[in-house]
């Protein structure tokens, strides 16, 4: 059974910079798509960014694409998100998730694809 724990989420001011870490375990190869989703207080699961763990392409939402980056520790089993330049906009519950593949499906970000989530880290940005 995947596993993912994420931790890294708090309170910064507009413009500021977090990172997340989510702590995989429970697999055992790196046939695996993992990603960064977030939810909003009324609104709906939005992924914002993805990796193919084997081969470390990545995709982005265009909501945060230049100011937040995706990477992996194979070592440590850990996937990141680098999130900078944060806009209250930003504000929300943010959740690793992870699928078997690799491949990015069609709509890669849309939440319905995968499998795996980890319980969520608050991040709140104020203006």
């Amino acid at each position: 059974q995947v596993q993912l724990v994420e931790s890294g989420g708090g309170s910064v001011e507009s413009g500021g910079s977090l990172r997340l870490s989510c702590v995989a375990s429970g697999y055992t190869d790196s046939r695996f798509l993992m990603g960064w989703f977030r939810q909003a207080p009324g609104k709906e699961h939005e992924g914002i960014a993805l990796m193919i763990i084997s081969t470390g392409n990545t995709t982005y939402a265009d909501s945060i694409k230049g100011r937040f980056t995706i990477s992996q520790d194979n070592a440590e089993n850990t996937l990141y998100l680098q999130m900078n330049s944060l806009k209250p906009e930003d504000t929300a519950i943010y959740y690793c998730a992870a699928k078997p593949g690799v491949v990015f499906p069609p709509r890669p970000l849309s939440p319905a694809w995968y499998t795996y989530w980890g319980q969520g880290t608050q991040v709140t940005v104020s203006s």
